[in-house]
């Protein structure tokens, strides 16, 4: 028997939990990827996978082969890369990013394009997941949890921003001191939290739901950045956007006190099967780019659990 091709087929079932999903994903018949389930449960002497005409669910002999399957798969890929594929990286791959990370990137896209020069990188600025499959996607970076059935997730680092604001918007209404105030400035929102949406901040050990009451909304990061420098009221930016107008003083860091709560930075693909040496590349790359920015890739400062919200007129 295929036994690697029964140990793909057995972890894209796992990872879709349904034998038609995975048949799809992997060009076959549902019928066929029972049969490579069955077969390689005989030919490991166990159960893999509990089966009723409802639901699919993994034995606990299923779970503890994993991890193990992924490392044969991953080794035997490898070294499919290694006798044929070393020097060879090229083609396209489409990579799409918040748009704060996909400045960050673009400005370092050089360095790897030289090393590979028959790579071609396609950087998409997407405020909103996209539809990996549907619409092409290769690599795709998302902040929060990622929870969408059929794609593989893996953390790469933590979002930092900054309650900013112009000095010239801070003359005119002061600064805030705490979370609190905030419902009595303007504030400048970014559409992905939805109009009304708490700010979230952390005391260093409870998160801080503050209510804000938007003056200025806005779809797009970049244009909350303008908008921002431009003395529209206060906004939470990227590390990435904030950072040189804070050093310039452009813009003033607010609430040091309460820094805005850390997203974790997934990086989100459809699946680990005969990924592209090009993909690979990339990934690796984006990884250590992330991983080389200090403020993106320290988790200490993500960990509150309990929230409480401030309002004007609470007490504490």
């Amino acid at each position: 028997m295929d036994i690697v091709g029964a140990l793909r087929t057995f972890l894209r079932v796992a990872e879709t939990g349904s034998f038609s999903a995975a048949a799809l994903d992997l060009r076959l018949t549902q019928p066929a990827v029972s049969r490579q389930i069955s077969v390689l449960e005989t030919h490991l002497g166990m159960r893999l996978l509990h089966r009723s005409t409802t639901a699919l669910a993994l034995t606990s002999e299923g779970e503890r082969t994993i991890p193990m399957a992924l490392r044969v798969v991953e080794a035997v890929e490898a070294l499919g890369e290694a006798a044929g594929a070393v020097g060879t990286v090229s083609g396209k791959v489409r990579l799409s990013l918040p748009a704060p990370l996909g400045l960050f990137m673009s400005e370092r896209m050089g360095v790897l394009l030289d090393r590979h020069r028959g790579l071609q990188v396609e950087l998409l600025l997407s405020e909103e997941p996209s539809d990996l499959v549907g619409e092409g996607i290769d690599l795709e970076v998302r902040l929060g949890a990622v929870d969408e059935a059929g794609l593989i997730g893996r953390r790469i680092g933590w979002t930092t921003a900054f309650l900013v604001a112009a000095p010239a918007y801070l003359e005119r209404r002061g600064a805030p001191q705490t979370p609190a105030d905030l419902i009595q400035h303007d504030c400048i929102c970014y559409r992905r939290g939805g109009d009304g949406s708490p700010w979230l901040f952390s005391d260093g050990a409870e998160e801080v739901a503050a209510r804000v009451s938007p003056r200025l909304t806005v779809d797009s990061a970049v244009a909350v950045h303008r908008a921002a420098l431009a003395g529209s009221g206060l906004t939470i930016l990227s590390h990435i956007l904030a950072g040189p107008d804070i050093a310039s003083g452009r813009l003033v860091k607010l609430m040091p006190d309460y820094p805005p709560s850390r997203l974790p930075i997934n990086l989100v693909y459809p699946s680990r099967r005969n990924m592209p040496m090009r993909v690979r590349t990339v990934i690796d790359y984006l990884v250590a780019e992330v991983q080389g920015d200090r403020l993106m890739a320290s988790s200490s400062a993500s960990g509150p659990k309990k929230t409480w919200f401030a309002e004007v007129g609470e007490d504490g």
